[in-house]
């Protein structure tokens, strides 16, 4: 068994955990995540088993979208419902308020990662130095937010929005510059991945699901294949007897207006990913499961 398999994720829990159980439900070691997700979040997790941990590099830096609350009264040192309370205010705001700031957090902009975080400095994660009390450096990153809407308000000071962005944005980090923006101390609430890439959370498996698909013995059913997790790279079909050399690494002539890379195909067989020059196409990534 390998591929990609859409976890849903429960809050509580890492996304190092999660690994842990796919490794014990699919009897392997080849486990890899694509994108943490903070332990407290819940949603989407793609996890890739076998050959797919290959792939790591051509689906994390997929868009990703989020349901997040967000609310107003109070600022955290992590910037969500964990931390410590470092500012409070009664100021309460309306609607009209925080709709009309939106537009300005939209599109490309510099992101001050939060101190506690999963990003590394000196080979330490930053969440280990500000635990430690140690000085965090600042690590600012661009990101592009092409999605954000107000969808409703949830209580008193608290409030549904929905997110569409790149990889790399804090939701937390948000939520904490629309409060600095409006003048009132704010943290995120609640947060849920609904999707990462072409994988969505209506289509996404909790891990008790996964154990009941093992114990019926169609756990075998549950990965999204290589082939159709790379449907977004542009399809180069070679003749059938070029396969072997493809497969032994040799280059095939192949003319292409873009180089990049592409699924490979020989005949009817997915060989993997290819890199395409503009001029011959050679396998980059073996994926081939057949004989040769």
């Amino acid at each position: 068994m390998e591929g990609i398999i859409n976890v849903l994720k429960p809050p509580a829990m890492s996304s190092s955990d999660v690994v842990v159980d796919i490794r014990r439900l699919y009897e392997t070691k080849r486990v890899g995540h694509l994108g943490t997700l903070d332990p407290e979040a819940a949603g989407v997790l793609p996890v890739c088993v076998g050959r797919a941990v290959r792939l790591f590099d051509y689906l994390v830096d997929k868009r990703k979208e989020y349901l997040c609350e967000i609310k107003f009264g109070k600022a955290t040192d992590t910037q969500d419902a964990q931390g410590a309370v470092i500012a409070a205010s009664d100021a309460v705001v309306s609607m009209e308020q925080l709709q009309a700031v939106l537009p300005a957090f939209r599109g490309t902009q510099e992101q001050l990662a939060p101190k506690y975080s999963a990003l590394k400095y000196n080979g330490k994660k930053l969440y280990d130095l500000a635990l430690a009390g140690k000085e965090i450096p600042e690590k600012r990153r661009e990101i592009v937010i092409d999605r954000l809407e107000l969808t409703e308000q949830t209580g008193p000071n608290r409030f549904l929005l929905r997110v569409g962005c790149s990889r790399g944005t804090y939701i937390r980090t948000l939520c904490a510059d629309l409060g600095e923006r409006l003048g009132v101390p704010a943290h995120m609430a609640f947060l849920l991945r609904t999707a990462s890439g072409s994988f969505t959370i209506d289509r996404a498996l909790s891990l008790s699901e996964l154990a009941v698909r093992k114990a019926e013995g169609t756990l075998a059913e549950t990965p999204v294949s290589c082939e159709d997790a790379l449907a977004f790279l542009p399809a180069v079909h070679l003749r059938e007897e070029r396969k072997r050399p493809a497969l032994n690494g040799l280059e095939t002539t192949f003319l292409r207006q873009e180089a990049g890379p592409v699924r490979l195909y020989a005949g009817e067989s997915f060989l993997g990913i290819g890199q395409a020059t503009g001029q011959s196409v050679k396998l980059t990534v073996n994926l081939y499961s057949g004989e040769r």
